[in-house]
């Protein structure tokens, strides 16, 4: 693994922190983390920017499906401050994932998320 390999997939392993952490706290401090201040989460159901914006879009999703978490499906593989990988969302009862999506981000010079650009590529009931 090259250095510039494990600073994308460091930023990859903070988003999924803060996609899985379930208590405000955790989140809030997670968010923190992985997102620069005016950080910015888009994809097809959300468009939003800061820190407020971005937890309360990963607390909703964590309403909308209790006992979830989200995994990274495939490797990370990024240049240019900028990466992509593919990521599913898992049942962690049964461990079927109805959701899958392929995110890009763009980072600071700190390694922190400036922007992720999200795409579904399977959601239930379509």
């Amino acid at each position: 693994m090259s250095a510039a390999g494990s600073r994308y997939e460091n930023a990859v392993a903070r988003y999924f922190e803060a996609w899985n952490a379930t208590a405000r706290d955790a989140l809030d401090k997670a968010v923190a983390a992985a997102w620069s201040e005016d950080g910015s989460y888009t994809d097809p159901l959300a468009e939003v920017r800061g820190h407020d914006g971005i937890t309360a879009v990963i607390a909703a999703v964590h309403e909308q499906f209790p006992g979830f978490s989200f995994r990274l499906a495939g490797p990370v593989d990024g240049h240019h401050d900028i990466a992509r990988f593919g990521w599913e969302l898992v049942d962690e009862a049964d461990g079927t994932a109805p959701v899958a999506g392929f995110d890009v981000i763009t980072l600071d010079g700190e390694d922190r998320i400036r922007s992720v650009h999200g795409f579904l590529d399977r959601v239930p009931g379509q």
